[in-house]
């Protein structure tokens, strides 16, 4: 273990500090600041700041030439109330990093401390502290910086903790790992009228009343079939909150997922055709959006080899697991520019979930992650 005890209080204070103050997707400001300050004493030979928003990158490098490695984290915390009891628990309401951003981050520091004691003998490590990776965002804004063709790696590592799993087991397989997704917007404008005359107006209560269910019943089959998709309602409403008034408006937000990015579109056409004919029966209006477009997470089959060569090394027991998972990451989007490969790591088999108000992230997983990506640096580059 290259992290002496010494070293595991610095991460653990560091890691309850950014815990204490999450920032949400594009207000990451802070937290990049307090990363670039610790980063400060290991002296990267580069630092670059302000990526694609408020992200950062530091560069280690070795003496000889060779292909660059990068390994991501990321530095959003979620628009959840914490509910822990924890002595460091979040110190801003209505916000909490109950996703385990704060511990992925500190994992590439540990990282950055033992490559500041010994450089990789070839060439690069980049530690990326990504912003915006809650809201789809972050990824693509990083990638588009012209800035990133500086460190643009040959290949791309990261990790998620994951509860249910046991304790520092992993999660990993090639193929798909993460589910596609994007939010839909569906806004219907009709006429207000007053509520003991709703036939004046042309209220869209009805309409979303039959297209909610409708939308849900595209939802077909599970993970890893291809042919995947769900549709999920996550917000309605309806009107104004008054009695006297017949509404004129209304809005739905529904989650689409697929496997995989070719199979997005066809579902997002059959979500968006049943919107029109629905809207069109009522005489309504209506307006589409769409937000928090991810692609879906495919593990390289190259880079997976390279994990699990890390892990074996470091008698870390895993398998695949039961992926890919549904959920979706932002990570997917750096398999464009190089091999990537994602593993999950164990949080314990009862550990509260990722975004309940009730999650914190184990602090026993610091030294574990980065130990399986130090080994991955070991192994590639010297």
């Amino acid at each position: 273990m290259f992290l002496t005890n010494h070293d595991m209080v610095d991460l653990i204070d560091f890691r309850h500090d950014l815990h204490r103050h999450p920032e949400i997707s594009g207000e990451e400001e802070e937290t990049a600041r307090r990363v670039a300050a610790f980063l400060g004493p290991m002296r990267p030979a580069n630092v670059l700041t302000g990526l694609g928003g408020h992200g950062l990158a530091a560069v280690f490098e070795g003496s000889e030439p060779g292909p660059t490695l990068l390994f991501r984290s990321e530095l959003d915390a979620l628009p959840i109330e914490e509910k822990t009891r924890a002595s460091y628990a979040s110190a801003i309401p209505g916000k909490g990093h109950l996703c385990g951003h704060d511990g992925h981050t500190t994992i590439l520091l540990a990282l950055g401390l033992g490559l500041s004691r010994e450089a990789p003998k070839r060439g690069r490590v980049v530690l990326l502290f990504q912003p915006a990776e809650e809201n789809g965002t972050g990824a693509a804004a990083v990638i588009a910086d012209p800035r990133f063709a500086e460190i643009t790696p040959d290949f791309a590592f990261s990790l998620h903790n994951l509860p249910g799993l046991p304790l520092g087991h992993v999660a990993l397989t090639d193929g798909p790992v993460n589910c596609a997704s994007r939010g839909m917007k569906i806004r219907l404008s009709g006429k207000t009228a007053h509520a003991s005359m709703p036939e004046t107006g042309r209220s869209p209560m009805a309409t979303m009343a039959r297209l909610m269910p409708a939308l849900t019943a595209l939802s077909t089959n599970a993970p890893p079939d291809r042919g995947f998709r769900l549709a999920t309602v996550t917000h309605a409403s309806l009107g104004a909150p008054a009695f006297g008034i017949a509404p004129g408006d209304g809005e739905i937000w529904v989650t689409l997922r697929t496997l995989v990015d070719d199979r997005m579109a066809e579902l997002c056409a059959e979500a968006e055709e049943l919107a029109r004919d629905a809207a069109r029966t009522e005489q309504l209006d209506l307006e589409i959006t769409f937000d928090d477009i991810f692609l879906h997470c495919e593990n390289a089959p190259e880079a997976v080899a390279h994990l699990a060569r890390a892990l074996d090394a470091e008698g870390i027991s895993h398998d695949p697991g039961d992926l890919p998972m549904r959920a979706s990451e932002d990570f997917g989007r750096f398999r464009a520019c190089a091999p990537s490969a994602m593993f999950f790591l164990g949080s314990g088999e009862r550990h509260p979930a990722l975004h309940n108000p009730d999650y914190d992230f184990p602090d026993d997983l610091i030294a574990i992650g980065a130990r399986v990506f130090m080994r991955v640096v070991r192994n590639v580059l010297g």
